[in-house]
């Protein structure tokens, strides 16, 4: 299984365009060693030619142009995307499928939940259909694995997770089952075992065990803090509040790693104020002690 990054901020992107935390002004200013960051979006494959996308982010046509594999010219029109996976509604996650329009009809695999949104509050599915049919709804059903005709030799199983649907959503204040999804990705051949979920909010016990029997945890690490937004001054909600669970403090996503001793970890879907951004925080260094790494655009992981 190959896994490509192609992008690894939160919505916003790093640095943010409007934003002047001590994370994108030092950026901007050459003060800060980092790396800039792209909206969140991942592409697996089981063979380096058919592609999987998982969410389509508003960056998307920048993360196809930095992979070569998404334009393989094969023909005078095409593409490297044989299929692509929403992992919820949000417009961070799913804004891309109108530039992607050109190639409609595309095969989207999404929930009850996450369809009804898209067809609905924001509604990509009824645009879209103008342009050579659109987007083709397969649905995925929260209790049972599916695979991708393109990507025969990977099974995904989705792992509906605790999280809020958009403000568009016409259930907003009354969260579903679907709302938002982790994958366990599983190589048939190899055997090797993702675990992607770059929104995840609470991790129980039954979701652990899942988790430990991953060989790569790709999770959310969108904070360090979960009142991050507000000492930062950008913002009101907390992570929890968002749906993200805080690297840091009891219970956060350090303690429910430190559990899982043998497995690959690396945090994706990275806030453009979280600290772990500066290269030369403690925070990194805390990452590098506990053996977790930082998502990057254009990292590759091989399963």
């Amino acid at each position: 299984m190959f896994v490509q990054i192609l992008g690894s901020a939160a919505g916003g992107g790093f640095p943010q365009w409007n934003c002047n935390c001590v994370n994108c002004a030092g950026f901007r200013e050459g003060t800060l060693r980092a790396q800039a960051r792209t909206q969140s979006s991942i592409a697996i494959s089981d063979d380096g030619v058919n592609w999987v996308l998982c969410n389509a982010s508003p960056d998307i046509r920048a993360q196809l142009q930095s992979f070569a594999p998404m334009q393989p010219g094969r023909a005078l029109r095409d593409t490297g995307i044989s299929a692509i996976i929403l992992m919820d509604s949000q417009i961070d996650h799913t804004t891309g499928l109108l530039s992607l329009r050109e190639g409609c009809p595309h095969q989207v695999w999404c929930t009850d939940m996450v369809h009804e949104d898209l067809s609905t509050g924001f509604p990509l599915f009824t645009m879209l259909t103008h342009w050579n049919g659109g987007l083709a709804w397969n649905r995925i059903e929260l209790d049972a694995s599916f695979t991708i005709p393109a990507c025969p030799n990977l099974r995904f199983t989705p792992l509906p997770l605790r999280s809020a649907a958009p403000p568009y959503s016409p259930h907003r204040f009354d969260p579903h089952p679907g709302d938002n999804i982790g994958l366990i990705v599983e190589d048939l051949r190899t055997g090797g075992k993702l675990f992607y979920a770059p929104g995840l909010g609470k991790v129980d016990a039954p979701l652990l065990e899942i988790m430990a029997g991953s060989d790569c945890l790709l999770v959310d690490g969108t904070m360090w803090d979960d009142d991050e937004m507000q000492r930062r001054g950008v913002g009101t909600r907390t992570g929890r509040e968002m749906g993200h669970l805080a690297q840091n403090g009891p219970g956060g996503m350090l303690e429910v790693l430190e559990q899982l001793p043998k497995q690959r970890k690396v945090l994706i879907h990275i806030n453009n104020t979280n600290p772990i951004l500066d290269e030369d925080s403690p925070e990194r260094a805390e990452l590098v002690r506990r053996n977790v790494e930082v998502a990057y655009d254009g990292m590759s992981i091989e399963l």
